[in-house]
């Protein structure tokens, strides 16, 4: 299949998680050459486009569409915005390769298809999955007639949602109890279609409901059952959390295969020449060579790509990339079937049966959220909140609505949230990077807490989305005349890696920040921003820096105890024998509550940690009691940690990454939290009393988001 002449010039629609693995796989198609990306937070776009490349940004698609800069429109953004954009695009006389779904209905991908063809674009849709190499394989061993006639097939899907936990809940496909087959389903529909016919009659069950912030249910197990010409088919789907599965088992009338997704290797067992009993022995021996052999290569593909040799690391990554040759090689609108508008409208139509064939309760639709929503009229919020949706965040609006107080909250998307609190908080949408959303939300504002934090990996994004909003944040509190601005910093950006005098707020940050981890680095920036305002030009701010925050509504695994991998390993920082400081994220959220009266703390700043109860060997013990399962807790030295971070940094260095700053040992070693915490100023001053109880810690701090994850 040969590349077209002339590369396609590739605009991107959305700058959210997918986006990232589009770009990646663009850079290695011959036929396309990124040169735009629109998305409506316009920050998130420009920083995408500098990570890679990308000369142009815009606000929104028709931006893109009239600058005449674009041929062909990858749409990236929302289900529930697929049809709109990828008709806008059709109509702007370009290509459109869409993420999938599809759409979130068949009439949709129905217009969209006499759209295509009335325009002349190609319109194809990326499934993310049918392209993966241990697919490809069971494919042409399928077609070579090695598994002979499929007789059963069961696809599983059982992977953890996170958003059912953390959220953000106001997303599409936790809008309405079918989403989620649209969203997630039509993986495994794009599966079940590629082999088999559709189905003539299905079978389906959804249950383990749980209803969500804002009333919507959610239905964590579905079982479809179902008839595809002579073969049966079996679709399982487990949302809770636990031991990640993706998978399919396809019985043939000569032969078996395993498709594993989450390994990314296939294995076939067919039946040998030999006795019973020799031939239990070859099938079990040629198959471990089967599957050993791909664990080695995927890891030397994963090395070489580290290297700047290869670009199929990551399977996931590499199956995308084969979507998009099929696009961009295919001339004119011949493409592989598996990208075709109509295979993408054979899966939602599926998808849409299995939904409807579940029985459930019809959801009420909900309006479109405004700009502003929520609030009582009667009750002018005067407190705002950025970084409401937040583990803290969520906490704290929960706190200052309990004490009576309307807040005001800024937020990129404010739909679905508006039912939460009785109408005592008034969501905004917009983005703490755009200086007229924040004049916006400061109007009657007094109060002004700042939790917002930028979930970046490069120091230039931490600058551009954490550490320069914060200095805009602070002029325009000033412009407005707000009488208190309290930023959340973190101890993170003090040295902790010596068990010294106890640290207090007299202190003072890491002298050696600059040596430091990007987020501890952008915190202290941020506070060093602050303070100066506050002494040049009567900011009036304060500032509490919270230690290591457990508790209801956060993940069990967290990264102050050491380093995860899984949800069933972690490399204790350290010999983990020391006492943390740990906090809970109520008594910290108690400690911000009280900043907002407490007289003449403009100017100062607190330390926000609980009673030293527990070390990371013991909140490990603690761990594996609520959960009922044997964890690979290991204390890891720290200069292990250094070694494994210099090795990388060498091998960056060899092929000039452009991300290749010099590991620090003082960062690892700062990670073990050995130092000592003075918080008796916050004890005094606030009048602050966090849990003292180890017990109760341990219930409150453990066992209960243990339980969350678990439920």
């Amino acid at each position: 299949m040969g590349a077209i002449s002339k590369p396609a010039r590739v605009g991107i629609l959305g700058a959210g998680y997918i986006a990232e693995w589009h770009l990646k796989a663009l850079r290695s198609i011959a036929g396309a050459q990124t040169v735009a990306i629109a998305d409506i937070d316009h920050d998130r776009a420009r920083a995408l486009a500098h990570e890679y490349g990308v000369p142009d940004t815009y606000r929104t698609l028709e931006e893109m569409l009239a600058a005449n800069v674009v041929d062909a429109v990858h749409i990236l953004v929302p289900p529930q915005h697929h049809f709109s954009a990828a008709q806008t695009a059709l109509r702007g006389n370009v290509d459109v390769l869409l993420e999938k779904p599809m759409c979130i209905n068949e009439q949709q991908c129905a217009e969209l298809l006499a759209g295509a063809a009335t325009s002349g674009k190609k319109l194809a849709v990326s499934h993310n999955f049918l392209f993966f190499e241990a697919y490809e394989k069971f494919r042409r061993d399928l077609a070579a007639g090695l598994v002979g006639r499929i007789d059963h097939v069961t696809i599983v899907w059982h992977k953890p949602l996170g958003q059912l936990v953390s959220g953000p809940f106001h997303i599409w496909m936790l809008q309405d109890p079918r989403n989620i087959m649209l969203e997630v389903g039509a993986h495994c529909v794009a599966h079940l279609l590629d082999m088999l016919p559709q189905p003539e009659d299905m079978r389906v069950a959804a249950s383990d409901r749980m209803t969500l912030p804002g009333g919507v249910d959610f239905y964590r197990r579905w079982r479809v059952n179902a008839e595809c010409g002579t073969a049966a088919a079996d679709l399982l789907f487990g949302f809770r959390a636990g031991f990640a599965e993706q998978y399919i088992h396809v019985r043939g009338s000569h032969g078996a295969a395993v498709i594993d997704f989450e390994n990314n290797v296939y294995r076939l067992d067919r039946s040998t020449r030999y006795g019973t009993d020799v031939d239990r022995f070859v099938r079990g021996r040629r198959s471990g060579k089967m599957v050993g052999r791909q664990a080695r290569g995927n890891l030397l593909r994963y090395v070489l790509e580290k290297a700047r040799l290869g670009h199929d690391g990551n399977a996931f990554g590499a199956s995308i990339r084969r979507s998009m040759e099929c696009f961009y090689a295919a001339p004119g609108p011949e493409l592989d079937r598996r990208i075709t508008a109509g295979f993408g409208r054979q899966v939602i139509a599926c998808c849409q049966r299995i939904g409807e064939q579940a029985g459930l309760p019809v959801a009420a639709p909900k309006e479109p959220a405004p700009e502003r929503a929520g609030a009582a009229a009667s009750r002018q919020a005067r407190i705002l909140v950025l970084g409401a949706s937040g583990f803290i965040g969520r906490e704290l609006v929960r706190q200052l609505v309990a004490a009576d107080h309307p807040v005001r909250a800024l937020t990129r998307s404010p739909a679905g949230v508006n039912d939460a609190f009785s109408g005592m908080v008034e969501w905004m949408r917009g983005s703490i990077g755009n200086p007229d959303d924040v004049q916006r939300s400061l109007e009657g504002i007094t109060h002004v807490y700042h939790l917002a934090r930028a979930n970046v990996k490069r120091w230039e994004d931490y600058y551009q989305q954490d550490v320069l909003p914060t200095r805009q944040i602070a002029e325009a509190c000033l412009k407005a005349h707000v009488q208190r601005l309290i930023y959340t910093g973190t101890i993170d950006s003090y040295y902790a890696g010596a068990n010294g005098s106890p640290i207090s707020e007299e202190t003072g940050l890491d002298p050696k920040l600059n040596r430091r981890n990007y987020y501890a680095q952008a915190k202290g920036m941020g506070e060093n921003i602050l303070m100066e305002l506050h002494h040049q030009r009567g900011l009036p701010v304060v500032i509490v820096r919270p230690g290591i925050v457990i508790g209801a509504g956060g993940s069990p695994f967290h990264w102050g105890v050491g380093m995860w991998s899984g949800g069933t390993a972690c490399q204790i920082w350290g010999a983990g024998t020391h006492a943390l400081p740990t906090v809970l994220v109520e008594d910290v959220a108690a400690a911000l509550v009280r900043c907002l009266d407490a007289p003449g703390i403009e100017g100062q700043s607190f330390n926000l940690v609980g009673e030293p109860l527990l070390s990371a060997r013991q909140y490990m013990d603690a761990l594996q009691e609520s959960l009922h399962v044997k964890l690979d807790a290991t204390p890891t030295a720290i200069w292990k940690f250094y070694a494994a971070d210099m090795f990388k940094w060498m091998v960056k260095c060899a092929v000039r990454h452009p991300d290749r700053k010099r590991p620090s040992y003082r960062d690892w070693a700062s990670r073990t939290q050995a130092a000592t915490f003075d918080c008796s100023k916050a004890r005094t001053v606030l009048g602050w009393k966090p849990v003292t109880d180890r017990a109760v810690l341990i219930a409150r701090g453990v066992q209960q988001p243990a339980e969350e994850m678990m439920r």
